[in-house]
């Protein structure tokens, strides 16, 4: 008698808000290939990073940035130098390479140590890490380089066999990121909530750069701010 297939492990999310405005990062752990990919990089979320990389026996092989904003990127360097690639768009290079352009909108006496962009992300793209697909989606508004990353379901094996979309500060519960900082724009923010998040499942688990996670079809149906 052949023996059963043993079943795949789900992907665990690690939900870790660091830095002064508690910004979420997300940690990915696969433990099945002993590797973990990271969303987001906020001042000090490597010291809650590395005890859990240490219990679930995996390594880091990947940093996934959704934008620039010195919130999200206050530890990018620090994981560079453990020689962990980023993944993040051309438009906010600037931001991450000179972060003292962002001086006049961070909190004062904030250390921001720039950091490199190892491989670029683009609109439509696919990337294979923890041997899953994802999907790059591009939605400016907040940001002009803020991106999503989906794994869709059945194929991710996360979140209880939902698709999941890490889209940091585009859209929030109830509510949507600011569009007053350089390069914000509402009409364009509000395109890309409409053409590219709520073209996702209904199902998608939204995950975002503040607050708790929500899904595609609450939002569509009850964010006040950009109505489906």
């Amino acid at each position: 008698m052949r023996a059963p297939r043993r079943q795949k492990t789900p992907v665990r999310i690690h939900t870790l808000p660091a830095g002064p405005i508690e910004t979420n990062a997300y940690l990915l752990t696969d433990a099945d290939r002993g590797e973990a990919l990271l969303v987001d990089a906020p001042h000090g979320v490597l010291a809650d990073v590395e005890p859990i990389l240490r219990e679930t026996g995996t390594k880091l092989v990947a940093l996934l940035v959704t934008h620039g904003h010195w919130d999200h990127t206050g530890d990018i360097a620090r994981i560079q130098r453990t020689g962990v690639p980023v993944y993040a768009h051309e438009a906010d290079r600037v931001m991450i390479e000179t972060p003292q352009s962002m001086a006049r909108y961070m909190i004062p006496g904030l250390e921001l140590e720039p950091a490199k962009i190892d491989h670029t992300v683009v609109q439509g793209q696919h990337l294979s890490l923890l041997g899953r697909d994802v999907e790059i989606r591009h939605v400016p508004g907040h940001c002009p380089g803020n991106v999503l990353f989906y794994f869709a379901a059945p194929g991710a094996a996360v979140a209880h066999g939902a698709g999941v979309a890490f889209v940091g500060d585009a859209l929030f519960s109830g509510s949507i990121g600011r569009t007053d900082l350089p390069g914000g724009s509402f009409e364009q923010l509000a395109a890309s909530i409409r053409g590219q998040i709520y073209t996702l499942p209904d199902a998608t688990i939204v995950y975002p750069g503040h607050g708790p996670s929500t899904t595609v079809a609450v939002e569509k149906r009850d964010n006040p701010f950009v109505p489906a």
